[in-house]
């Protein structure tokens, strides 16, 4: 019988972030859950490509856009359910022996957030994405998703734009998510990089944005030249 859980991995130079990544993985192989791990990149000039082919990987190329990158990994995948995550973000040890333990495909599962960082701002964004995902039903993808094939294809299939995906992906959900008991170990560089309280009110300014129906590719460009 294949192994149920095809794993879904946007990429753009991400050699520093893939070893942890992969090395949270193994796991689900030697349990075998793992049907396949796709790499979705988007043009990385590093060593993201040789990374991912050394441990076997699918190699998906196209265009920068997360939604686009993920939706394309998820059209080669073949399981039965389908992890994404960011490529910075690790699994908890022992998350195949919970994954799928009382399971429903007729919903969409999230992770609990854990930053890579000791500052009292890391504390407080878990605790506030703890809170947004449960009573707004809005996970990031910074906290992973895990989701049956069947109930990605009934919502019409992951969005294909550059950011906000998690957010037009919840939309489409309407409710249908739930929290999964597994820690997601993800990097803090951007906010360590920018600050944690303007990153914040960028994170704030884009979703704002969004919701008053600005164009996602104007969006993108906004928050990468920030």
């Amino acid at each position: 019988m294949p192994a149920p859980i095809s794993i879904v991995i946007p990429t753009l130079n991400s050699e520093t972030d893939l070893y942890e990544t992969f090395g949270s993985l193994f796991e689900g192989i030697e349990n075998n859950l793992i049907r396949e791990l796709i790499i979705s990149d988007g043009g990385s000039k590093d060593k993201t490509i040789s990374i991912a082919c050394d441990v076997g990987a699918v190699i998906v190329e196209g265009l920068c856009s997360r939604g686009l990158q993920i939706s394309k990994g998820i059209d080669q995948s073949l399981g039965d359910w389908i992890l994404i995550l960011h490529a910075d973000t690790s699994l908890s040890l022992d998350w195949s022996v919970k994954i799928l333990q009382k399971t429903d495909k007729n919903f969409a599962y999230y992770f609990k957030l854990k930053f890579k960082s000791n500052s009292m701002f890391a504390r407080i964004l878990e605790y506030w994405a703890q809170i947004r995902s449960k009573f707004l039903c809005l996970p990031y993808g910074d906290q992973g998703l895990f989701i049956h094939r069947d109930l990605l294809k009934a919502i019409g299939g992951f969005p294909k734009i550059p950011i906000m995906e998690d957010v037009a992906l919840a939309d489409k959900l309407n409710g249908k998510i739930k929290p999964m008991n597994i820690h997601v170990n993800t990097s803090a560089e951007k906010y360590q990089n920018k600050g944690w309280i303007r990153q914040s009110m960028i994170n704030f300014f884009i979703f704002i944005q969004f919701r008053l129906g600005k164009d996602p590719h104007k969006l993108f460009k906004h928050y990468y030249n920030n």
